[in-house]
């Protein structure tokens, strides 16, 4: 399995967002500077977040996006299925049409293997680590 910008991006953003969930919603333009990521990328990487239903936005001068669920309830798994980047590390090239190869079954299991510790890491339990807090801290400093 192979963790892409998009994915990685994705799940900087939303922790982000989880980590000032209290405040309230987080515009774009301010994740973007505090994060360093584009904000056109932001754009389109949030489309996609909202149509899976991760977060929602709210319109006016206050407005911002806001994740849609508790920030437990929110598995780097499900973020990265999201965004469409989760891709598989080993696949079957051996295979012909319908007919599977000696190794077919193999592959699958090991990209099963790989993506479950996904599933057990959640928004919530990134939010726990002293690291994270120390860094949030650092950034939320910076852009007083």
């Amino acid at each position: 399995m192979r963790l892409t910008t998009k994915g990685r991006y994705a799940i900087t953003a939303l922790l982000d967002i989880a980590l000032n969930q209290t405040i309230g919603p987080v515009p774009l333009k301010l994740l973007a500077k505090r994060q360093a990521i584009s904000l056109t990328y932001l754009e389109q990487l949030f489309l996609r977040l909202r149509r899976f239903g991760i977060v929602y936005s709210k319109r006016g001068s206050k407005g911002g996006y806001l994740l849609s669920r508790d920030s437990q309830c929110i598995s780097l798994l499900e973020i990265l299925h999201a965004t469409g980047e989760l891709t598989e590390g080993t696949q079957c090239n051996d295979c012909r049409g319908s007919l599977y190869c000696l190794t077919h079954c193999l592959w699958g299991d090991l990209n099963k293997m790989m993506q479950s510790p996904l599933k057990g890491i959640t928004l919530a339990s990134l939010m726990d680590r002293e690291d994270v807090k120390i860094v949030f801290q650092r950034l939320e400093n910076e852009c007083q």
